[in-house]
């Protein structure tokens, strides 16, 4: 009995730890159910962002960055866990097999994810080293996921991309309005982007980074994105389950970025407006199917972090079952 009530115990702090995962806008769009022998993963559509994200891709995308936060936590207390990803509904099940003594580097890797944060301000001129790339190639590869790297021609090309996702959803008049329900204020609710993240103004780079139509409190930097490294997350499928592995690999390439001083910037405009998805498909060289562009760079020692985005109380987003 006590043995069960460990392993239920071990499920609840998973999904505790997966509130801390990346989400989309902050909508933190998932929801738990614990029982005495499994985790599962369940979609919150209440948080989806349905003008924007009408498919539900950055929802499971999200979703995926919590499963693995999950998973990280059951390794640090040393649990063993089979994972199956669904199609609909639950998303995910996570079911422990056994128990053995954790390897510091779960524990690592569970304190990383507890500092992670978004840092929409710009990069040093330091680039980032090719042994850090590699890791990060690494890190996304082992969660079934591809990184592409951009050149700087196809920076220059990604940055067009972005323009036009951005004037296409700026016409949107309900996409705005959606988007200034979550992020801006104060967010007194424990959800979406508060100003004291955000920059009080659109930083000066080749790549824009998401108008969000309202201003923050931060200094946007003095530095540019010419040292930035970016890339495109990618993978061969399309279905429910590749865009959550998409979720697991962008959580682990966080991570991994967080323990090597490296900040990453995720935009999904133009993988959200279709014919700049299909453009982006192309410039990876038909690869696969894109999910996520991602700006990657350093920042100077003296740089301070913006503070955390709010978090969804436990009660709301976890339920236990007997």
């Amino acid at each position: 009995m006590s043995h069960a009530i460990d392993r239920q115990q071990a499920l609840f702090q998973a999904a505790e730890a997966a509130r801390y995962a990346p989400s989309v806008h902050n909508t933190q769009p998932w929801r738990w159910v614990v029982s005495a022998d499994r985790l599962e993963l369940f979609a919150a559509a209440e948080r989806q962002l349905h003008t924007q994200d009408p498919d539900g891709h950055m929802l499971q995308l999200s979703c995926g960055s919590a499963l693995h936060h999950a998973r990280l936590a059951l390794a640090a207390e040393g649990w063993q866990h089979e994972v199956e990803r669904l199609a609909d509904s639950p998303l995910a099940v996570i079911r422990p097999t056994r128990h053995e003594p954790a390897r510091p580097e779960a524990a690592r890797h569970f304190q990383t994810l507890h500092v992670r944060h978004t840092d929409r301000r710009t990069v040093s001129d330091e680039p980032v080293s090719t042994d850090t790339v590699e890791a990060f190639i690494h890190a996304v590869e082992r969660e079934g996921a591809r990184l592409h790297l951009l050149n700087r021609d196809e920076v220059i090309e990604l940055a067009v991309l972005v323009e036009h996702a951005q004037r296409a959803q700026a016409t949107d008049v309900r996409l705005q309005a959606e988007t200034a329900t979550w992020v801006g204020g104060e967010r007194a609710d424990n959800a979406g982007v508060p100003s004291s993240v955000l920059p009080a103004e659109q930083p000066r780079t080749t790549v824009a980074e998401r108008d969000f139509g309202t201003s923050g409190t931060l200094r946007a930097g003095e530095g540019h994105d010419t040292a930035a490294t970016y890339a495109v997350l990618y993978g061969s499928g399309d279905e429910p389950a590749d865009w959550l592995r998409a979720g697991e690999a962008l959580s682990a390439l966080w991570l991994t970025a967080i323990e090597r001083s490296v900040g990453v910037l995720p935009n999904s405009s133009p993988v959200e407006v279709p014919f700049t998805r299909h453009e982006l498909r192309r410039l990876i060289g038909d690869l696969g199917f894109p999910y996520l562009v991602l700006r990657l760079g350093t920042f100077g020692s003296e740089h301070a972090g913006p503070g955390r985005t709010p978090r969804l109380p436990v009660e709301q987003i976890i339920e236990v079952r007997s």
